[in-house]
């Protein structure tokens, strides 16, 4: 199977959000997506882009992605984060999580950042693996914590 990888175009954002939600489904949360193309458009490709989004393209269709953007570590400095990585379940095992991966860190690597973070779902050991075979570092002792859009009202209702 053949593809290229590019940089996304403002057109692909149908496509990109139809691999978001194939990724919600596999990760069991399907009904969680509530991100529209429009709001891909006015956040990835307006006056100041919150992201940066690779595409894998086959036959002019999009086949896989990954989402980065900015952050800060107190430690280390400028980081990138690695949102989603994800290939379209026919084109896995194809090589195109890893040359997605590659334009990840070689954009990362233009930008001097410090480290390259993601988090990955404990039982999807398929992706663990494919990421330690790339030299990644899997720790499996910090737990992600999120306060959610309600969860932010709450706290502010209640600790303002």
């Amino acid at each position: 199977m053949s593809f290229t990888i590019r940089d996304s175009q403002i057109k692909d954002t149908p496509q990109i959000l139809g691999l978001i939600n194939e990724l919600a489904v596999f990760e069991k949360e399907e009904d969680a997506v509530e991100i529209t193309v429009e709001q891909l458009e006015n956040d990835g490709f307006g006056e100041n882009p919150l992201f940066h989004c690779f595409v894998a393209e086959s036959n002019s269709k999009i086949v896989g992605m990954a989402l980065v953007y900015p952050r800060y570590s107190t430690w280390k400095g400028p980081v990138i984060h690695l949102e989603d990585l994800i290939v379209t379940k026919e084109y896995r095992g194809t090589g195109l999580g890893t040359a997605l991966l590659t334009s990840v860190v070689k954009y990362s690597k233009k930008l001097n950042v410090k480290r390259i973070s993601w988090e990955v779902i404990d039982w999807n050991e398929a992706a663990i693996s494919f990421y330690k075979s790339k030299g990644a570092n899997v720790m499996r002792d910090w737990d992600v914590v999120q306060l959610d859009e309600q969860g932010i009202k709450d706290y502010l209702k209640n600790n303002n």
